[in-house]
């Protein structure tokens, strides 16, 4: 028997999902608390419609048991991180995760301190 994959995230639905990873399981309450110290300009009802769909669409799992409803991701953050860099490498690398890490290192996205962590761990695996 496979398992279906829940659908790809959209960039408004991995700003929910990178805000819980954060909070843990919260509230949509507490979730747009959160989002309002980076988008001032989120309402409450654009949160819970956005968490609500979520939860339809098999991203987020809901706790009913109290009268606010507790919404988590459905999936741990590395798993969602590595489907979608999975699909990234297909679509933009044509498969090659070389070529990923190299434009990531040739762009400037990597500091001094993360190449010194990726150098490390590179050293280990030697």
């Amino acid at each position: 028997m496979t398992t279906v994959a829940p659908p790809k995230p959209t960039a408004a639905e991995l700003e929910m999902l990178r805000l819980l990873f954060a909070l843990g399981p919260a509230t949509a309450k507490q979730v747009h608390a959160a989002a309002l110290e980076t988008r001032p300009d989120m309402n409450y009802a654009t949160v819970l419609r956005l968490l609500q769909v979520m939860h339809t669409k098999g991203l987020l799992t809901r706790d009913e048991s109290q009268r606010a409803h507790v919404y988590a991701p459905a999936q741990e953050q590395d798993s969602i991180q590595t489907n979608l860099l999975k699909d990234l490498i297909q679509k933009a690398f044509s498969g090659s995760g070389k070529a990923l890490v190299l434009a990531a290192l040739r762009g400037g996205h990597v500091s001094k301190k993360e190449r010194a962590e990726i150098q490390a761990l590179l050293d280990q695996e030697k």
